[in-house]
């Protein structure tokens, strides 16, 4: 058995039950291994307190969350040492692939997480995964030299495999999808692990890690219990800004349609059976007494057809009385889907706009979606009483004002129920990122990147001035 510390170095000041940490917990502590969090979010000296500066621009709706949650005083880093000097742990594991990569300063994990324990005495062996290093080993091996093993791709049987064999000398080479130094400070890189193709093989994922204000969660101006959870991984598309592509590409999914969709979707693709989503979603609202499930599939409306349908079918034979927040594409809201997400409970539903110019979208983004769709579907949903929410991208290569305000009058015809916008963010290994270092808009790496609350861009096209008040503004602009 293996002691695991897993350590969310979450800066955004509110809760979220990272969906990394609940997946790894469950199928570690079924396989007999003690496992324990240390979660940053809620210390003073350490956030960024990202939910005040969305809901001063109009971003979020007022709500009174700092009524709810407790931040503390102490020093963060004094709490870790402390954690780790208890705990004694013979893994600290941070940063990891799963549906909940595109937001909530995931991406950012990696430098945050090796940030905090740069200042704290340990004899652990240091394992951490994500985006970046599925992206390029070779380049974040030297950034961050003292990790003692990085995990390629998706990692909760990887790190089960580690944590069986670290008792174990020279484990290291037989572990799959792993890279590490050897004693002659020479990057090994292992063989990739498989996709995990069953998504239920992973044991029952473990929210009952999490301190319980992680729980409460500012929605529409109110306070209320959720969680965040996939159904599913993996998306059809291959927009040239997301992250999705670099998992892509390291699973060998590079073939594309003319449209911008992969050839062999239903091999990327997974979910859960509709069983599976229902039983624990069942147990999450009566353990934990959850009002609102976030999901963080990358598009809810590509799950396979026949789970959505068994998943339809016991909701309406046994309501759960759970609201549904879910993220898809235009294209995807019809009479036949719409029908579907009210049987679900789906209360919102998030949708990319990304910016009003369909050449744009296509030419520069990869991304192809009609604007009459687009409309049409922000139609449907509002008929049918369901929220809808804008997700908007200002900052990108070769983007104008003129762009971004053709984007804001776009807004005005849909008339969303809510609005984000963020800075676009150089996420390494994807299309654009490198496109963006050509055209020297961001340098090769950046640090410290996070679309919410910052851009690092030195772009011509617009100002880091300018994009902050666009930022600021944005939503104000829409409804006045």
């Amino acid at each position: 058995m293996a002691k695991i510390l897993l350590l969310n170095p979450n800066k955004w000041g509110r809760g979220i039950t990272t969906i990394w940490i609940a997946s790894h917990s469950g199928l570690l502590k079924e396989n007999g291994h003690e496992v324990e969090l240390f979660d940053a979010t809620f210390y003073k000296n350490w956030s960024d307190y990202e939910l005040d500066y969305n809901t001063n621009n109009k971003q979020y709706k007022e709500s009174n969350y700092h009524t709810y949650v407790k931040f503390t005083d102490k020093n963060i880093y004094e709490d870790l040492q402390n954690k780790i000097n208890k705990f004694k742990p013979d893994i600290i594991f941070w940063s990891a692939l799963s549906s909940h990569i595109h937001g909530e300063g995931e991406y950012v994990n990696l430098e945050y997480g090796y940030n905090l324990l740069s200042k704290i005495n340990h004899n652990c062996v240091l394992v951490a995964g994500g985006i970046q290093i599925t992206s390029n080993i070779k380049k974040v091996s030297k950034l961050y030299e003292k990790i003692d093993i990085f995990i390629r791709g998706e990692s909760e049987f990887v790190l089960l495999d580690i944590s069986n064999k670290i008792n174990n000398s020279d484990f290291k080479k037989d572990v799959l999808g792993v890279a590490f130094k050897n004693t002659e400070s020479e990057l090994i890189i292992n063989p990739k692990q498989n996709l995990i193709s069953d998504m239920d093989s992973i044991s029952k994922y473990d929210y009952s890690i999490f301190d319980k204000q992680v729980f409460l969660r500012a929605y529409n101006g109110q306070i209320i219990k959720a969680i965040d959870y996939e159904l599913s991984r993996g998306c059809i598309y291959t927009c040239s800004y997301c992250v999705e592509t670099v998992i892509q590409k390291y699973y060998g999914f590079e073939d594309t349609s003319k449209k911008g969709a992969l050839i062999s979707a239903k091999k990327y693709i997974r979910s859960k059976s509709a069983k599976r989503i229902y039983e624990e979603l069942r147990s999450y609202k009566n353990d934990l007494d959850i009002k609102l499930v976030r999901c963080q599939d990358t598009n809810f409306l590509t799950i396979n057809p026949k789970v959505l349908k068994e998943l339809e079918d016991l909701f309406k034979d046994e309501p759960l009385d759970l609201k549904l927040y879910i993220e898809t594409r235009p294209e995807g809201i019809n009479e036949k889907s719409v029908e579907l997400l009210k049987n679900l409970n789906v209360d919102g539903v998030g949708m990319g706009i990304e910016l009003a110019g369909e050449k744009f979208r296509e030419k520069e983004l990869n991304r192809f979606t009609n604007q009459d769709k687009i409309i049409n579907a922000f139609e449907l949903l509002r008929k049918n009483g369901i929220k809808r929410t804008s997700y908007n991208i200002i900052g990108l290569p070769n983007q104008t004002e003129d762009s971004v305000l053709s984007t804001i009058k776009f807004n005005k015809i849909l008339d969303p129920d809510n609005i984000t916008v963020a800075f676009y963010s150089p996420y390494l290994g994807t299309n654009e990122q490198k496109k963006s270092t050509k055209l020297n808009y961001f340098k090769d790496i950046e640090n410290n990147v996070d679309s919410q609350l910052r851009s690092l861009s030195t772009g011509k096209n617009l100002s880091i001035s300018k994009l902050n008040y666009y930022k600021e503004n944005f939503v104000n602009l829409v409804r006045n």
